[in-house]
């Protein structure tokens, strides 16, 4: 790695050359970084806007799940059966799911070996359990802060591999050279913006790891962490490939903190109210359902069945959600969840009422007692501590809720070594579509490790050096003057960028969350549109400590533009209601005594067999539907591989 400082037409910049720019700090950027000086690329660094930032450090669950090969007991598993479970979840290419699946273990016992406390029993088998779409109980945890460990431990690894690593600084341009191969960053820093001389960095790199997360800041009902918002939206600009891009989960969270209300937190069956401006409080559960005990089921089911899911939003736990979305998005109302007091103002539950699935497993948890915090204490007490840490005592207080955008299942477009379309750019972790509509729970921190791992070790085989530093300032300096004269434009005066940034968070929740009705989402990619076009008149920020909340903004609104088109485009050829995401129709159903909003028509699987690919060029967005890459037939005759392994041919 070298730096150097150039003048770049009076005004100087620093240059920092390297092989392998890893953008991202998460569980994914650590793990690339790390492979690849494992593989024989010691020259690489990390570049991230935070070093205690992004979702991996900084969320979790009742208990986080980490997806792989089955590893104990006698049950049978194989890749290609992992794969296959993968690949059901429709809109998923084989060869992805492969790959996946083949790396899981060895990904796996990386993060066994670098310190994360997964379970094992005295015999030193790794258990598991089923998690949603898993037949094979592949599952495992290290408790509600799994990838927050996964991070802790893979930075150690990188601190201990003294790999530099670049804080503070804010990706804000993807720089191509002439035959439109990737080949550098421009970064805005966030400690030195006050200086035009030292605002901005450059990395004059031979590939780029984008390992950004999902592109959170989108919404404005999120569960995502406030230190997290993802910088997809300079890759699309850079011409990467977006890919299904239509697909996320939804769920229910608290908003503050920022919590996904899982597993434990349903299965007590807490109580659900709202509250008018006025402070008027509703049972609104109660006042749906006439069945106290199929309400009370519906609620148990919401723990395991967490995401909201389309085939459910009739007669099944989704209705749950809609119920908690048309409160406070129809009826304005702010909602709660209360583990005080058991539902209905009852001193106690009748559990002979309930479902099956929900008594038996209140009875074997020996949890048929009490108020819901009573039974949250006996189930999963952490659960109870988690909230008490992030300064919410769940036995004195009340928890807000909302339907939030929870994960992407989509995301840049990769190949079988997590490359995009744009030649030296790679993608891991959620920034890397490799998921489809449905994903068993946990595969997306799998996913991370493994498509890491793929891009290091085809970058270690290729090699390859950064650009003359001569050569790369000529192709970076268009760029950097325009981002320059960007920030001389939108500092000064009062601010408009917090306000315009949580009107779009606001709009694209509304039109392109769980309930996408096209006339909005048209109005929403419009208004995205306009104020992209017109940025440097309308966005605002009172001095330079305030130009990452305009290129926060900027982003935001670069990765809006092309979610939006691709939802329209879906629905325009003929895309109805699947995963997480409710298209209203006049025609097709809805749960009794629900609005109109809520009526859809089920997908009937026509679109599972294509994948849609959004790119964005001079012109606008454009979408290219293409078929499912199948699984390919893996295994092979020992002899043969080993000799083809010998010579690297066969693999790359």
């Amino acid at each position: 790695m070298k730096k150097e400082w150039f003048d770049f037409r009076g005004t100087p910049a620093e240059i920092v050359s390297l092989n392998t720019a890893v953008v991202g700090s998460g569980a994914a950027g650590y793990n690339a970084a790390l492979r690849l000086k494992e593989a024989g690329q010691p020259d690489v660094a990390v570049v991230t806007e935070g070093v205690r930032m992004g979702t991996s450090r900084n969320t979790g669950s009742d208990k986080q799940t980490y997806y792989k090969l089955n590893l104990c007991g006698d049950v049978p598993d194989s890749p290609a059966a992992m794969a296959r479970d993968l690949f059901a979840g429709r809109c998923v290419d084989g060869d992805l799911a492969l790959c996946e699946a083949a790396l899981s273990a060895r990904c796996f016992f990386n993060l066994c070996e670098a310190g994360v406390p997964f379970p094992v029993n005295r015999y030193g088998e790794y258990v598991g359990y089923r998690t949603d779409h898993d037949p094979r109980a592949r599952a495992t945890s290290a408790g509600p802060l799994t990838s927050k460990l996964m991070t802790e431990r893979l930075e150690q690894r990188v601190r201990e591999q003294r790999i530099p690593v670049f804080d503070g600084y804010v990706v804000v341009s993807i720089l191509k050279d002439t035959s439109g191969r990737a080949c550098g960053l421009l970064a805005l820093r966030r400690a030195r913006a006050e200086s035009e001389d030292t605002r901005f960095a450059l990395f004059n790199c031979r590939n780029i790891v984008y390992a950004v997360g999902g592109p959170a800041g989108i919404y404005g009902d999120s569960v995502y962490p406030f230190g997290h918002s993802g910088a997809s939206g300079v890759a699309f600009e850079a011409g990467a490939a977006g890919r299904n891009l239509t697909e996320w989960q939804y769920g229910l969270a608290s908003t503050s903190p920022r919590w996904n209300v899982s597993g434990s937190y349903m299965q007590v069956l807490p109580r659900f109210l709202s509250v008018d401006p006025d402070g008027t409080e509703h049972e609104f559960l109660a006042d749906y359902y006439g069945d106290r005990g199929r309400c009370l089921s519906m609620v148990f089911r919401k723990g395991y069945e967490w995401p909201f899911d389309s085939r459910k939003a009739v007669d099944g736990s989704s209705v749950i959600d809609l119920l908690v979305y048309r409160e406070r998005v129809l009826r304005g109302r702010r909602v709660y969840l209360d583990f005080r007091t058991n539902p209905f103002g009852l001193p106690d539950v009748d559990y002979a009422s309930l479902a099956e699935d929900a008594r038996s497993y209140l009875e074997s948890a020996q949890a048929c007692f009490g108020t819901p915090i009573d039974r949250l204490r006996r189930i999963n007490a952490p659960a109870v501590e988690l909230y008490r840490s992030k300064g919410v005592d769940l036995e004195r207080e009340r928890l807000e809720i909302a339907l939030c955008a929870q994960h992407s299942n989509g995301g840049l477009a990769v190949d079988l070594w997590w490359r995009t379309n744009v030649p030296g750019l790679f993608a891991a972790g959620e920034a890397a579509g490799t998921h489809g509509v449905y994903r068993p729970g946990g595969s997306a921190l799998n996913a991370g490790q493994v498509g890491s791992l793929r891009a290091a070790q085809y970058i270690a085989r290729h090699g390859g050096a950064p650009l003359p530093a001569e050569e790369f300032a000529g192709i970076a300096l268009p760029a950097l003057e325009a981002h320059r004269s960007l920030a001389r434009a939108v500092i000064g005066g009062p601010d408009t960028a917090g306000k315009l940034l949580h009107a779009a968070a606001s709009r694209m929740s509304a039109a392109g969350g769980p309930i996408r009705d096209v006339c909005g989402m048209r109005k929403a990619l419009a208004q995205a549109e306009d104020l992209l076009a017109h940025f440097a008149e309308r966005v605002r920020v009172p001095s330079a400590a305030g130009l990452m909340r305009a290129y926060r903004l900027r982003d935001v609104l670069l990765c809006q533009r092309t979610v939006l088109y691709a939802m329209l485009d879906y629905a325009a050829h003929g895309g109805k209601s699947r995963g997480s995401a409710l298209y209203p129709s006049a025609r097709g159903e809805k749960a009794e005594r629900l609005e109109e909003l809520f009526r859809f028509e089920p997908d009937r699987g026509g679109l599972d067999a294509q994948i849609q690919e959004v790119t964005v060029a001079a012109g606008g967005c454009r979408a290219v539907w293409r078929p499912v890459h199948p699984i390919p037939e893996g295994g092979g005759f020992f002899e043969n591989v080993w000799r083809g392994y010998r010579k690297n041919g066969n693999v790359f």
